[in-house]
């Protein structure tokens, strides 16, 4: 039995208010995410938007050709790490609206237990793809045979790495990152 007076209203929320955004943060944050984007189009704005894109601090030679890029650690990693965490936003409600919303719809859970279920769903296939992408890299970068190679004169050495795994420690960062925004986005 409907409540006389009381009516639900399928209207959008003002543009600027609190709900606007948590429903619509996915979008907002992929607009500025293509502003970066586009900026590697004009020659004018490459160079600035590379440094949010690109892998950046090369520490290879370039004399010899044969040697594989090696890169290290640097302050413009926090502008990559800065732009992933944007787009680990943008895949956070790619996975959650056509993965796990669809799974959610055909087990009828409880609030609470949607709740847990995509916040634990986000988590193991993040777990799943970092964990393959970690193995892969070990493989390929030979790490199995001296896996202290990773921390081998740290902080004194300059450590170098492969692009994939320098990329790697960057998406990992980004994503545990994008956590915090997260909070204040969950419904």
């Amino acid at each position: 039995m409907a409540l006389k007076g009381v009516r639900k209203s399928n209207k959008n929320p003002p543009i600027f208010s609190h709900e606007f955004v948590i429903q619509n943060h996915a979008d907002i944050v992929s607009c500025v995410a293509m502003v970066f984007v586009l900026g590697l189009m004009f020659q004018a704005t490459a160079p600035l938007a590379s440094v949010f894109i690109a892998v950046q601090h090369n520490a290879s030679n370039m004399e010899t050709s044969e040697a594989p890029m090696t890169y290290t650690y640097g302050s413009r990693d926090t502008a990559a790490v800065f732009f992933y965490c944007l787009i680990s936003i943008v895949m956070h409600a790619i996975i959650q609206e056509y993965v796990l919303d669809k799974v959610n719809r055909k087990l009828h859970l409880s609030k609470t237990k949607h709740s847990k279920f995509n916040e634990s769903g986000q988590l193991l296939i993040f777990t799943a793809v970092s964990a393959a992408w970690g193995i892969n890299i070990l493989v390929k970068d030979n790490l199995l045979i001296d896996i202290t190679s990773l921390w081998a004169d740290y902080p004194d050495g300059h450590a170098q790495m492969s692009f994939m795994l320098k990329f790697f420690f960057i998406i990992q960062m980004s994503y545990w990152l994008h956590c915090y925004p997260e909070l204040y986005f969950q419904d």
